[in-house]
């Protein structure tokens, strides 16, 4: 008797494979657009709303003036990054057959305030450098491990929207 697994890592394996068939029959399936709306609720404070879900605050620490009621955008950003990258460990991995005991990734990076703050109008107000250590606990092979590593690392939305330059455009309405 044979048996198809459905579910590994707790991935919807069939939701992922039509959802890729759809693409590979329709390319212009793969053209998404996410989004999300902000409102500014006082003092540092602010809130996104993405989709249905509870409202995600924003606040920047009282050392920066805020009222340090929840993570800043900066914060965000590196969680974004960590979170995209758990999602590619357990797509991938579950598509290769490599189950995850265990995944923890921690991110950070280093930020100069200067031009944030206005002190140096040609600096740079983002990241100089983000660092990810991923630690996965597996079965797996070091050398499956690390053809997963690549796989993920290559693939990442927020990744790659990290490291290449994208056109942003900010208009006043």
């Amino acid at each position: 008797m044979t048996t198809k697994t459905t579910s590994l890592n707790d991935v919807n394996l069939p939701a992922v494979g039509a959802l890729t068939s759809a693409i590979q029959a329709n390319p212009d399936k793969a053209n998404t657009k996410w989004q999300a709306s902000v409102t500014w609720t006082g003092g540092f404070r602010s809130e996104a709303q993405i989709r249905d879900f509870t409202p995600v605050p924003s606040d920047e620490p009282a050392g920066l003036g805020g009222g340090d009621t929840a993570a800043n955008p900066v914060e965000q950003l590196l969680a974004a990054l960590g979170n995209c990258l758990a999602v590619g460990y357990a797509a991938n991995a579950s598509a290769a057959g490599i189950e995850i005991k265990d995944l923890r990734i921690e991110v950070d990076g280093d930020l100069d305030l200067h031009t944030f703050l206005g002190l140096d109008a040609n600096g740079n107000a983002g990241y100089q450098k983000i660092r990810a250590a991923v630690h996965i606990d597996s079965d797996a092979g070091a050398e499956q491990l690390a053809e997963l590593h690549q796989k993920v690392t290559g693939t990442s939305p927020v990744g790659h929207s990290l490291s290449r330059p994208i056109p942003i455009e900010i208009e006043l309405a």
